[in-house]
């Protein structure tokens, strides 16, 4: 069971109307998954909590104990590539004593068959201290943040399968001006890399973070978020590119909390399940804390504004070597592992320059579940904007405590419920399931339903739902 942390209380409306009253127009969802990372969706709700869940500690997958790595290595990247899991990072050490780098950065490759033990092969592409027989793919520019993705692109060409960003300065003979930016790499194989420029592709922002991009299936665009300080606050910035090298300027994100925080890395991408959902788990730096970090977490429908919990998903105590100086880091990865459709590994860091070398750990969630609709013993109702679906069943994902339930209804738009598909016609749902299946007495067609414009009604006593989709399947 996923631990949970904290709570945050929407206020308690107990009075309905219709949309129209609002001005609201009725949320096409159709057969989009619905979490609850956002209220987006929310209309109204009474003895409901919104509650955030953190991710549960699993074991340490990586130890840096190579030369040419070392206690500072740090800005991972995990993503999956058919059968085998990939993952890049810096490699570097700090000696604490002499205040100095004991060896220059490095770009590092580590490769899984089941995102838990992990390889470092010897490539034999790029030497140190006078071997190849190394796991190094990368030591030209850009090794402090090298931050690679598979390009999944229809149009992208054989050679560039593999895309990277990361920071430098201008390698362009006479370019006085020494362009500090973001450099675009490329590669057929993921291991050999090369410039798709001499020059950087993004120059305004600070670069000094795991700066990111995706391809963005849904806007058939590249998307590109990195640093930038804003007013004196890290921060991240977003833009997007045609092709990969000619990027539109870049924005500053935009947050509903009116709190501004120190963010370092941003580990942001579109959520598999429901990928009109864009997650983060960005790096909150807290320098009068000892310099200390915690990923938390945010959400976003947009990819530009964004809806940021405020407690850590990884908190310094899960389970150690987190308190010190910039050792809590999440990878960018957000994977499903090998027969195990219930739950995504996630990565952090810990021990970062207290011992020779340092460690990466993977944590899980349950799927969808960042964000759980919750009740206590009494019972909590929670009603949705207007709505338009497209399907026959209605799944929950939930957990139902001791004399827990989860009950749903579909409302006409004045708040009453349509014939056959009232609370007393639905069978209570209970157990622990990431697609149960509601049902109604008298066996009422949602395909007659189908296109209308109706309110989902939620009964929820000691029990959580973290999301809920409109499918096909009866």
């Amino acid at each position: 069971m996923i631990r949970s942390l904290f709570l945050l209380t929407l206020p308690i409306l107990v009075s309905f109307h219709s949309p129209t009253s609002y001005g609201e127009a009725p949320v096409d969802i159709g057969q989009q998954r619905e979490l609850f990372v956002d209220d987006h969706l929310v209309h109204a709700t009474e003895g409901i909590t919104f509650q955030l869940h953190q991710a549960e500690p699993q074991e340490v997958v990586l130890v840096t104990d190579k030369p040419w790595e070392g206690n500072t290595c740090a800005y991972y990247t995990i993503f999956q590539d058919g059968e085998k899991y990939r993952m890049y990072y810096r490699g570097s050490h700090w000696d604490e004593k002499a205040k100095q780098a004991t060896h220059p950065e490095v770009v590092c490759y580590a490769e899984s068959n089941d995102g838990i033990h992990w390889r470092k092969p010897e490539l034999g592409i790029c030497e140190f201290n006078g071997s190849t027989a190394n796991n190094i793919v990368w030591d030209g520019v850009g090794t402090h943040n090298f931050t690679p993705f598979k390009d999944t692109n229809p149009k992208c060409k054989p050679d560039a399968k593999y895309k990277a960003l990361a920071r430098g300065r201008s390698l362009k003979k006479g370019d006085k001006s020494s362009q500090h930016g973001l450099f675009a790499f490329q590669s057929a194989d993921g291991l050999h890399w090369k410039l798709m420029r001499d020059t950087p592709v993004i120059t305004e922002g600070a670069f000094d973070s795991q700066n990111l991009a995706f391809y963005d299936p849904l806007e058939k665009q590249y998307r590109d978020y990195h640093r930038w300080f804003n007013q004196g606050i890290r921060d991240i910035m977003v833009c997007t590119s045609p092709d990969f090298v000619n990027w539109t300027k870049p924005i500053g994100l935009q947050y509903t909390e009116a709190k501004r925080e120190h963010l370092y890395t941003n580990a942001i991408q579109r959520y598999p399940r429901a990928p009109h959902f864009f997650i983060g788990f960005p790096t909150r730096y807290l320098p009068d804390e000892g310099q200390r970090v915690e990923p938390v977490m945010m959400a976003s429908r947009d990819g530009l504004r964004f809806k940021r919990w405020a407690e850590p998903v990884i908190p310094e105590t899960a389970p150690k070597d987190r308190k010190g100086n910039r050792s809590n880091y999440m990878a960018w990865g957000l994977v499903q592992l090998p027969e195990n459709n219930d739950e995504y590994s996630v990565y952090a860091t810990e021990a970062y320059y207290t011992g020779p070398d340092s460690r990466v750990r993977r944590f899980t969630y349950r799927v969808d579940g960042f964000v759980s609709a919750h009740a206590g013993k009494n019972p909590g109702h929670l009603t949705t904007r207007s709505i338009i679906f497209d399907g026959k069943t209605l799944e929950l994902n939930l957990v139902t405590g001791e004399k827990g339930f989860i009950a749903a209804e579909i409302q006409d738009l004045d708040g009453n419920p349509i014939p056959g598909f009232s609370l007393n016609d639905c069978d209570p749902c209970q157990g622990d399931s990431i697609s149960k299946q509601v049902s109604w007495k008298k066996n009422a067609s949602l395909q007659a339903l189908t296109g209308r414009a109706v309110r989902l009604h939620f009964s929820i006593r000691n029990s959580d739902l973290y999301s809920f989709q409109f499918i096909n399947q009866e």
